[in-house]
């Protein structure tokens, strides 16, 4: 017995970290949003006379939900589906580049411009080859855990030390491939969004279902038959409530987050090719800064004390 009371009280204290973790990670706009969202809905709902116990139709909802789940699952790649579920979390947690993204990705690709004019090719592809292990990319953890951007610099960087192509060239490249990344990382809010366009239809489905059924049942009395059409009707308004406060919103935020995210990129194009043009990293980098939204845009004066700092601590690394 005291194991069993042990075991549950362990269970309790799992559920309620993660619970809190889960509420740590919501933004204060999406918790509002919620309970507006829930809060009008039902709220009216009540206020004019009606009882939420109305409202709990679960197999109106196994109905929907369940045919919106398989739809999305023929509809979409396993690669698509995996990546819709990191992309909600990153939604939901709000996993927007901060200010220390920004400055941070400023300040590797200024080390690396310093590496390039003043250090030997060999020097520089060891930072390039093997990022993980660079003093450059280890001063910039934040770059670091993204692979895919510290690929796209690293791939970019390579091409600049071959030295073979023109800036226009790498230009045209870099947009190609900017776009390709982009259409990836949407791929989940294409996909929600086809889901969202669904399940009005799927919330009539679920209540002509709830009709045929209360057509079964036509010798009953008006109480009972009255009950039967209600549950159907709830199927109705179940697909456009999921459909238009709950799915199409998420998709929306995927795509806010992922929009910015992509900032990233961008910046790393225009500042390399204010380089290839012969800029100094300082105003390379610059280039770089302009192109962040107003809104998350560092200083002048903090990206100059990242940078400053970060050759401080590079150079007595190196020492």
């Amino acid at each position: 017995m005291a194991r069993i009371d042990s075991s549950l009280t362990q269970g309790t204290v799992i559920i309620a970290s993660s619970i809190t973790r889960l509420a740590e990670g919501l933004t204060v706009g999406i918790i509002i949003g919620i309970v507006v969202t829930m809060g009008c809905v039902l709220g009216g709902f009540m206020a004019m006379g009606g009882h939420i116990n109305v409202l709990l139709q679960p197999w109106e909802a196994v109905i929907i939900v369940g045919a919106a789940v398989g739809t999305f699952l023929v509809a979409n790649p396993m690669a698509t589906v995996k990546d819709t579920a990191r992309a909600c979390g990153e939604a939901f947690r709000q996993a927007v580049p901060k200010e220390r993204d920004y400055l941070e990705t400023l300040g590797v690709l200024h080390s690396l411009m310093r590496e390039l004019r003043a250090k030997s090719r060999s020097e520089v592809e060891a930072h390039i080859d093997n990022p993980e292990e660079s003093a450059i990319f280890q001063a910039f953890p934040s770059v670091l855990k993204k692979p895919d951007l510290t690929q796209f610099i690293c791939d970019y960087c390579r091409i600049i030390i071959i030295g073979n192509a023109r800036p226009h060239e790498i230009e045209a490249l870099m947009d190609e491939e900017i776009n390709t990344i982009r259409v990836d990382k949407l791929k989940p809010y294409h996909a929600l969004m086809a889901v969202a366009d669904g399940l009005p239809a799927l919330g009539i489905v679920a209540a002509v279902l709830g009709v045929v059924k209360a057509m079964g049942a036509l010798d009953q009395s008006p109480e009972i038959l009255g009950a039967l059409i209600g549950a159907a009707l709830v199927g109705t308004f179940l697909g456009i409530f999921l459909s238009y406060a709950v799915v199409g919103p998420v998709a929306t935020k995927i795509k806010v987050v992922r929009e910015k995210n992509h900032r990233l990129y961008i910046i790393v194009k225009q500042t390399l090719l204010a380089h290839l043009n012969g800029a100094l990293p300082q105003v390379a980098i610059e280039f770089g800064r302009k192109t962040i939204s107003s809104h998350d845009r560092p200083s002048i004066d903090a990206v100059d004390q990242s940078t400053m700092n970060t050759g401080f601590a590079e150079a007595k690394k190196a020492a």
